[in-house]
C-alpha cells in the first residue's frame, strides 16, 4: 500500500506542478516563467537529454529556453522511437527523478530549518495508504488542506534571513514546478509515474534499504506536495482576482 500511495502522490505531484505552470504563464509572460525557473529547467533538460540517450535516440536542436516567445525548453522529438513503448516512459521519467534527487540533495543540505518546521510537534505528512472508503477519501482531502497549512507555517516560522534557507525555498519551487511533464511526451511522463511506482515496490521488497530511503524520504515527498498545493491555490485566487479586474475595467 505504501508504494500504491507513493504512486499516487507522485502522478499529484507532476499534475499539480503542470497546472501552476500554466497557470503562472497565463499571468505573465511564458518566457518569464522559464526565466525564473531556470535551474529547475536545467536538470529537467539533462533528465530528458539522458533519457533520450539511454534509449537510443539522438539529441537534436536542444536548448534550454526557445528563441521564440514561449521560451520552453527545447529538444526534437525522435520520429520513431527505438524502443517502442518503453522508451518514452524512460524519457519521461528520468527529469522527474532528477528533479526529485535534486530536491533531495537540497532539502538535506539547505533545507535543515524549513524540514525542521515542518516536522516539529505532530508530524504532518501525505498518508501512506490509499482511501479506500468515502469518509477515508474526505479525510485525505482534509490532510491536504492541513498539509498547506503546515507548509505554510514552516516556511514563515523558518529561519528565512538565511541564504540557504531561501536558495533552498527558490531550488524548491523551481524543480517542482519543472516536475510537469514536457509537451510532447506527456504519455510516457504518466507512464512513468506507474512505472516507477511498480520498480521500487519491487526492489524495496527485495533490499531493506530501498524501503528505508522511501520511508526517510516521506517529508521530503509531503513538503512538496504542499508546496506545490499551496502554489497551485494561491495561483487561482492570483488568476481569479486578475480575471475580474479585468472583466470590471472592460469598456462595455
Amino acid at each position: 500500500m505504501l508504494y500504491a500511495a507513493l504512486t499516487l502522490w507522485l502522478a499529484v505531484i507532476m499534475f499539480t506542478a503542470w497546472g501552476v505552470h500554466r497557470l503562472w504563464s497565463g499571468l505573465v509572460k511564458p518566457r518569464v516563467v522559464n526565466s525564473v525557473l531556470l535551474p529547475g529547467t536545467l536538470v529537467a533538460q539533462l533528465g530528458h537529454v539522458l533519457g533520450l540517450l539511454v534509449t537510443g535516440n539522438p539529441v537534436r536542436n536542444t536548448a534550454l529556453m526557445g528563441d521564440d516567445e514561449q521560451g520552453e525548453p527545447k529538444s526534437d522529438a525522435p520520429e520513431t522511437q527505438r524502443i517502442p513503448v518503453l522508451g518514452p516512459i524512460l524519457i519521461g521519467l528520468l527529469p522527474l527523478l532528477a528533479c526529485a534527487v535534486c530536491l533531495y540533495v537540497a532539502a538535506r543540505l539547505l533545507g535543515g530549518s524549513v524540514l525542521g518546521e515542518l516536522s516539529g510537534g505532530a508530524a504532518l505528512e501525505v498518508s501512506r495508504t490509499l482511501p479506500t472508503s468515502l469518509a477515508a477519501f474526505w479525510q485525505l482531502l482534509h490532510g491536504c488542506v492541513d498539509l498547506m497549512e503546515r507548509v505554510l507555517n514552516a516556511i514563515i516560522h523558518s529561519d528565512l534571513p538565511n541564504w540557504p534557507t531561501i536558495v533552498f525555498l527558490y531550488l524548491a519551487v523551481c524543480l517542482t514546478v519543472r516536475m510537469a511533464p514536457f509537451e510532447g511526451n506527456r504519455r510516457g511522463a504518466i507512464g512513468a509515474i506507474v512505472l516507477a511506482g511498480v520498480i521500487i515496490g519491487i526492489v524495496a521488497a527485495l533490499v531493506t534499504p530501498v524501503r528505508d530511503l522511501v520511508e526517510s524520504s516521506w517529508p521530503i515527498l509531503s513538503f512538496a506536495v504542499g508546496m506545490l498545493l499551496f502554489l497551485l491555490l494561491l495561483s487561482l485566487l492570483v488568476t481569479g482576482v486578475v480575471g475580474l479586474i479585468r472583466t470590471l475595467a472592460r469598456k462595455e
